[in-house]
């Protein structure tokens, strides 16, 4: 079967034009004439090119297209909007190079027109998408920094005898609502509670699951002295709670004696509390405990320690010691040596102990970063 070589130009599914340097249509398919809605006697070396097309089109023509098809003999997918008979703008793209030929001085300019309707339907479309993505974002952003100011209490207490001095510093840039948080607080006359926790997962529903484990705490710890007991009730509670989310907690409640306090906490899951004693050495305190909210009928232990004037004891999350940089861990030993370095005072322990952290991963941590340094003061 034998094609006729005028009929592929004239029913190509593209506009078809060539044009003069001075823009003059020397000839057009009939696809490109349909575009126009005019016939060839009104086109064809009657009309220039920009003629056709808006009056940006037109500036853009003789200050961009054909210096750039000067320059490097092709344009690609240049956005125009063609003008028709009653004043109707149609979006097109136009690809074009320059024709020499032998009969003419001056190269000629052959192009390709598309109709670009779907194509600015879509890229409307898109850019409305991404306008309501980044103020969904926005929005996001400002419930997640509400929701983490009532995950972590501003400033912790004052509490006579005691020094307590935490941190929190979320992943990344921080906007991003995690799963760590601590807790001080009343509970007698004489007594308190530190908590630290870690809820696995991030943002919304981790932080749901996290204030359900706060509020948990507190409510438990009114009726409950023996920290070992209360993890085992929130364990309870956890397993009933419509999550698949768990979570690792210790607990200590501080009693204050005559010139010390005495201790008695519990880990469920959660990195052991370090223990720096008067002479800077630093040991574990206390005894792995199973996870908060996975297993069934677990037994939680607990641990008892005279707080005494120039111990400080510290407890962190997991953002500390696997804070990564490249394959390398931050680590246990990292932390221990630098308790050992540092000054007693809690609030430089702690202090310390975050911009470590950080530094070590140039100051952009892969995961919350949660810390509490408390120390028994001698009493004047």
């Amino acid at each position: 079967m034998r094609i006729d070589p005028a009929e592929l130009f004239d029913e190509a599914p593209c506009g078809y034009v060539v044009f003069d340097r001075d823009g003059l249509i020397v000839e057009a398919n009939e696809a490109f004439l349909r575009l126009l809605g005019l016939p060839r006697d009104e086109v064809v070396l009657v009309r220039s090119f920009p003629s056709l097309v808006t009056v940006g089109g037109r500036i853009f023509f003789d200050t961009h297209l054909m210096p750039m098809l000067d320059l490097s003999g092709r344009v690609s997918e240049v956005a125009l909007e063609l003008l028709g008979p009653d004043g109707e703008r149609t979006p097109i793209l136009l690809t074009a190079n320059l024709l020499r030929t032998a009969t003419r001085d001056a190269p000629l300019v052959r192009a390709i027109v598309f109709v670009a309707r779907d194509r600015r339907r879509y890229e409307t479309e898109l850019l409305r998408a991404k306008l309501a993505a980044e103020e969904a974002r926005a929005h996001a952003d400002a419930l997640a920094e509400s929701l983490q100011q009532t995950l972590i209490p501003p400033t912790p207490p004052a509490i006579e005898g005691l020094a307590v001095a935490p941190a929190y510093r979320p992943a990344g840039d921080g906007r991003e609502v995690g799963g760590d948080f601590y807790d001080v607080f009343q509970v007698g006359p004489e007594a308190w509670l530190v908590v630290l926790g870690d809820v696995c997962g991030k943002g919304i529903p981790a932080a749901t699951v996290t204030t359900f484990v706060r509020h948990t705490v507190r409510a438990l710890a009114m009726r409950c002295s023996d920290p070992g007991e209360l993890l085992g009730q929130l364990d309870t509670a956890l397993s009933l709670y419509p999550t698949d989310r768990f979570c690792t907690v210790v607990v200590l409640r501080l009693e204050r004696g005559s010139n010390h306090w005495v201790l008695t906490g519990s880990a469920g899951g959660h990195p052991l509390p370090l223990l720096r004693d008067a002479r800077g050495e630093v040991r574990e305190l206390g005894c792995p405990g199973p996870l908060i909210g996975v297993l069934r009928h677990v037994v939680f232990t607990t641990f008892q320690h005279v707080l005494r004037p120039g111990e400080t004891l510290t407890l962190f999350t997991d953002g500390v010691t696997e804070a990564r940089r490249e394959s390398e861990l931050y680590g246990a030993e990292r932390l221990v040596d630098l308790l050992t370095r540092s000054d007693p005072d809690p609030a430089v322990i702690t202090a310390t102990i975050v911009d470590e952290v950080l530094r070590f991963q140039d100051g952009n941590p892969r995961d919350d970063i949660a810390v509490v340094t408390i120390a028994a003061q001698a009493r004047p």
